[in-house]
């Protein structure tokens, strides 16, 4: 341990001084590439419809969303252990050129097949993209000034969800659906053209170390299946069939494998001594709650605004403009006061549990509740739920010296996307459990619902899931935020 600190330590001294321009070009470049792969998830699905059309297959047409989800999720955590090997220049460079063949291959598509496959290769770009950010910003800033640009990547957020459906529909509408692939081409190359001097700054973290080409297998098949299940359970097929009960068992048979793997290898594709982290374990753990809580609940959101408070697809996608503006704000809030407190994870904790007595008074009044109400309780969720964000992506940065920042930072992201789609898949089981019958995908048409008690439900189910992550959170440790001056921690369980 102490001559990883050291080779660390002199890896830094040997850096090239990096002036405050360059950093900020370096952050802005890869907030950049960030929104690339965020816009690729928001984009797609207004066009959806125009795409069917275009090359048929329609039946294959949720495997557009699936496979960039599979590939994105699986990935992520790689990206991080690769980095940390190779260095960030090289492995960002990669991502986006893979992002961008995968959107070539989109945007030229003959057939829905080919397409598919296209989508398949963006979220293996995508994937590093979401993680590398990330990781590029512990790189630059120390964790005591860090969680000021939470804002930013919150904001870059909230831009792919207000302009992806609005690129998508006038793109599909009065141009054509390729161009919502071909726009990524010039973003990628400005980002790319942004980036590539500064990198050259930075110091690869760790050297002379393998990537453990088995545990990564193991890991993408296991989350590969697992996302399998999680997405055509209760759609394609019944929760309880033989094919989704395959597939949970398969999905954990694999894990076990990896779990084995992680004890056996010589160098582990996951440092157990991150995995052993409580900073980490509970940091990560309260992010996958949360944002199960969250995504969930915000795929419902519409539906119940449409059903119950009798919107139309359009005012419903407006009134979501609440929840998501909250959730930058309470990003950004949360940020520029961690700095100022002690004890900075209370600021989480009164987030959220802002956010659970908010979503509970919306379960209670969800059978009467006027629009007013409705955005006023959502916009409070949000608010809640955003002051987690910088919380715990810097509480796990701040626990791991720098030769490891890159995996603790993958982890998390995996464990963030995979927390969502669980959340879909646990309140889609929850509405139709109570019955909620959802209309089919692209249609237009209300839900007319005689009572409101799916969405009772799906709305406690998330505030459960919530109390969860306010618990995790709770059990967190806190370590005082490291500054410039101040040495790297190393990695020991805490």
């Amino acid at each position: 341990m102490d001559q990883t600190v050291e080779n660390q330590a002199m890896a830094l001294k040997a850096a090239p001084l990096m002036s405050e321009s360059e950093k900020n070009a370096i952050i802005g470049g890869v907030l950049l590439s960030m929104l690339l792969a965020a816009l690729d998830q928001t984009i797609v699905a207004p066009a959806l419809p125009t795409i069917a059309r275009a090359l048929g297959n329609a039946e294959y047409l949720p495997w557009i969303v699936t496979g960039y989800l599979l590939t994105a999720t699986a990935m992520s955590p790689l990206y991080g252990k690769i980095s940390d090997v190779y260095g960030r220049r090289a492995i960002i460079y990669a991502a986006i050129l893979i992002f961008l063949f995968g959107s070539l291959v989109s945007a030229l598509a003959p057939n829905m097949l080919v397409l598919v496959i296209g989508r398949a290769i963006q979220g293996a770009g995508g994937g590093g993209l979401f993680a590398l950010a990330q990781t590029v910003v512990g790189d630059l800033v120390p964790p005591r000034e860090r969680a000021r640009y939470a804002a930013w990547i919150s904001g870059t957020w909230a831009v792919a969800s207000v302009a992806g459906p609005l690129l998508g529909g006038v793109f599909a509408e009065h141009l054509h659906w390729s161009l919502i692939f071909w726009i990524n081409l010039p973003i990628g190359f400005l980002a790319m053209a942004i980036i590539n001097n500064p990198l050259k700054k930075l110091p690869i973290p760790a050297k002379h170390h393998r990537i453990d080409g088995l545990g990564a297998v193991l890991l993408v098949v296991a989350t590969a299946l697992l996302l399998l299940a999680l997405s055509w359970g209760g759609s394609t097929y019944p929760w309880f069939s033989s094919e989704i009960l395959g597939l949970v068992a398969c999905s954990a048979v694999v894990w076990a494998f990896f779990a084995l793997r992680l004890l056996k290898a010589a160098e582990p594709l996951i440092s157990l001594d991150v995995l052993g982290n409580r900073i980490v374990l509970a940091g990560t753990l309260s992010m996958f709650l949360l944002q199960a809580a969250n995504i969930g609940a915000s795929v419902y959101l519409p539906v119940y605004l449409q059903s119950v408070v009798g919107l139309s697809v359009a005012e419903s996608g407006t009134a979501m403009l609440g929840l998501m503006l909250g959730t930058v704000a309470g990003a950004a809030f949360s940020g520029r006061m961690i700095a100022r407190f002690v004890h900075y994870k209370r600021i989480a904790m009164a987030g959220i549990s802002l956010a659970i007595v908010c979503i509970g008074v919306l379960s209670a009044i969800a059978g009467h509740a006027s629009l007013l109400e409705v955005e006023m309780l959502t916009t409070l969720i949000g608010l809640g739920s955003g002051t987690t964000f910088p919380v715990s992506t810097i509480s796990v940065q701040n626990a791991v010296d720098r030769a490891h920042l890159g995996v603790a930072t993958g982890v998390l992201t995996f464990l963030r996307t995979l927390g969502g789609a669980l959340g879909v898949a646990m309140l889609g089981a929850v509405a139709l459990g109570y019955g909620l019958p959802l209309a089919a995908e692209g249609s237009q048409t209300h839900i007319q619902l005689t009572s409101a008690t799916p969405f009772v439900m799906i709305f406690l189910t998330a505030g459960v899931t919530l109390v969860l992550a306010l618990i995790a959170l709770a059990l967190m440790p806190e370590k005082p935020l490291r500054g410039h001056d101040e040495q790297a921690a190393p990695v020991l369980a805490e």
